[in-house]
């Protein structure tokens, strides 16, 4: 990949025109960078504070004039809600690590796509992760991977279906650090990978493994999604149709019929008409219905974090058990599944093709 090196030491060289002071350079290497959304550093309400303000002051999650948002965001916002934000991460935190739930994952991801792309690749891979928002930061990590070594780097968010407010601004994050090296590293994103048939086998094994520990067959299995603004759909985001056709693939795939899985979205806020229906509500009417026993998986979210271990395993549940439900089974994120690493493995080894030789 690189014109030749004499190697000085385990790992460095210089360049073999170059002069004997000439400072050492690193062997090249492919990097593989995974990027999650983000986590606060702490539960406190700084810390809270902090995470809120920085996810909230990007522009793709919230698109309004600054001159609009910002006064109601730092002045309102932000001295009410780390509060509640924090409560809620508290119930879910991992004491036992001090971090939050994903981070913990996202971590014990990396472990495992570490393990898989160093016995296929050996020495030439790096692999790291990274959160858009909190730590460890992107621009650190994109730079830590420089000095590596890797002058090639796949960059993967985490999101199976591509949405403005997640795969692009993860993707603005990365392209923000490479304009301020001097020497940049070529770069490939991760498109979207929601109707990859090994994720979606994945997702089927999930809900098949989580069914056949329950005494009562769930009569519905509810998809729930992070909500959008419809004006997103209306401008050219592929998000929502994303979402509507990973279901599909997961009914398909399960041998369900159309009856028996729904699509919603949750955490939604503000005034604005979001696509729906919202899970919160939409619970509490299968309820009414007449369904008992209901199902809930996240298949937007790679990894359990507050919006899962909080948001629809106690607002959600509670909105429907209140209705008259009786059975609330929540199936976890892929996480770091077996069959989940396989996916992202065959995605990651999809990229790395023309820079690093087909593995046997």
């Amino acid at each position: 990949m690189t014109e030749s090196v004499v190697i000085d030491q385990p790992g460095e060289g210089r360049l073999a025109h170059a002069s004997g002071d000439h400072p050492g350079v690193p062997r090249a290497k492919v990097g593989v960078v995974v990027a999650n959304l983000g986590t606060p550093d702490a539960t406190d309400y700084w810390s809270i504070r902090r995470y809120l303000s920085e996810f909230l002051s990007d522009k793709r999650v919230v698109d309004y004039p600054d001159w609009k948002w910002q006064p109601l965001l730092q002045l309102i916002i932000l001295t009410k809600r780390p509060f509640s934000s924090g409560k809620a991460y508290k119930s879910i935190w991992n004491n036992e690590q001090n971090e939050s739930p994903l981070l913990t994952i996202t971590r014990a991801q990396t472990v495992k796509l570490t393990e898989r792309l160093k016995t296929l690749y050996g020495d030439s891979v790096e692999v790291d992760f990274c959160m858009r928002y909190g730590n460890p930061s992107t621009k650190s990590v994109l730079n830590r991977m420089k000095e590596k070594g890797c002058e090639r780097i796949v960059f993967f968010p985490l999101y199976p279906q591509y949405g403005s407010p997640t795969t692009a601004t993860a993707n603005d994050q990365a392209f923000r650090t490479l304009m301020k090296m001097k020497w940049q590293p070529a770069i490939r994103t991760v498109p979207a990978y929601f109707d990859r048939p090994v994720y979606i086998q994945a997702l089927a094994n999930s809900v098949t493994d989580m069914y056949a520990q329950l005494k009562t067959r769930p009569t519905k299995l509810v998809a729930s999604y992070h909500g959008v603004p419809k004006r997103y759909l209306m401008e050219g985001d592929p998000y929502h149709c994303h979402c509507q056709k990973t279901t599909r693939l997961l009914r398909e795939a399960l041998g369900f019929s159309k009856e028996e899985v729904d699509t919603a979205f949750q955490s939604q806020f503000g005034v604005e008409k979001w696509v729906g229906p919202p899970t919160v509500e939409h619970v509490a009417t299968l309820a009414k219905q007449g369904h008992k026993h209901i199902a809930i998986l996240s298949p937007a979210f790679s990894a359990d974090c507050v919006e899962t271990l909080e948001e629809i395993q106690e607002e959600i549940r509670d909105s429907f058990m209140a209705a008259g439900g009786e059975t609330f089974s929540y199936i976890p994120c892929l996480n770091d599944r077996d069959d989940h690493i396989d996916a992202l493995l065959s995605v990651i080894n999809n990229e790395l093709l023309g820079w690093l030789p087909l593995p046997e």
